[in-house]
């Protein structure tokens, strides 16, 4: 997986000034010109008692590529998010498919909504990397056989495994990347715990590393008050 930050207009200064608008007009664009540093507490504030427009006042765009599946569950997000994606009608699809490295955790244990997920064994790891390699190459042989024989490509794209990766331009801003984050990330600092499938976290991580650096007071806020979006 990999996220990209393609373009921002985010700060923190950008939550103070639309916060302060309610009581001081349009004299709080002044707010852009101020070290944030200063107003932390109303951070904290907005974030705990959640006052959640502010952080609306910004905008993150990422490239993300990862496997269709994880892109099948990041678009359950839709609030506050906007998405275009690599199409498989308009191009030929490459044939880079997503492996699960020697770390992943393959076994899963307990009941839907309360997963745990513990190592597999080294046959396991032999077993799924051997097949998926397999499917993924049989998969992609009879893709390019369907367009050698002149099928459209949105036909042959049928007979692809959603372990294939894409790529799409994703949008939000803060208060839409909070939620996802509360949601797709495990914490121990969450107030209610999240069990994410672990190909989304990685990429939820990667988006949160590179919001942390624009905008870090909010940042800090969200892990002091429960990692709930306000």
């Amino acid at each position: 997986m990999t996220v990209e930050l393609i373009k921002h207009s985010a700060s923190d200064a950008d939550v103070l000034f639309a916060a302060r608008v309610s009581t001081a007009g349009e004299e709080s664009r002044a707010e852009l010109e101020r070290d944030p540093q200063r107003s932390a507490g109303l951070i904290n504030y907005l974030l705990r008692d959640r006052h959640g427009s502010p952080f609306e006042h910004t905008s993150m765009t990422f490239l993300v590529s990862a496997p269709l599946f994880v892109f099948r569950e990041f678009q359950r997000h839709r609030i506050g998010w906007s998405y275009n994606e690599e199409s498989g009608r308009y191009r030929e699809l490459q044939p880079v498919f997503y492996l699960p490295a020697a770390d992943r955790r393959l076994v899963q244990r307990g009941r839907p909504g309360h997963y745990e997920f513990t190592a597999g064994t080294e046959a396991q790891h032999r077993l799924v990397d051997a097949t998926l390699r397999r499917s993924c190459t049989d998969a992609h042989a009879a893709y390019r056989s369907l367009l050698e024989a002149g099928v459209a490509r949105e036909v042959a794209r049928a007979v692809l495994p959603t372990a294939l990766y894409s790529s799409m331009y994703a949008t939000c801003n803060a208060r839409s990347l909070m939620h996802f984050l509360s949601l797709r990330t495990q914490d121990e600092r969450a107030a209610v715990p999240s069990f994410p499938q672990r190909e989304i976290e990685m990429v939820a991580e990667a988006m949160e590393a590179q919001w942390a650096a624009l905008m870090p007071l909010t940042h800090a806020a969200f892990n002091a008050h429960g990692r709930t979006a306000p």
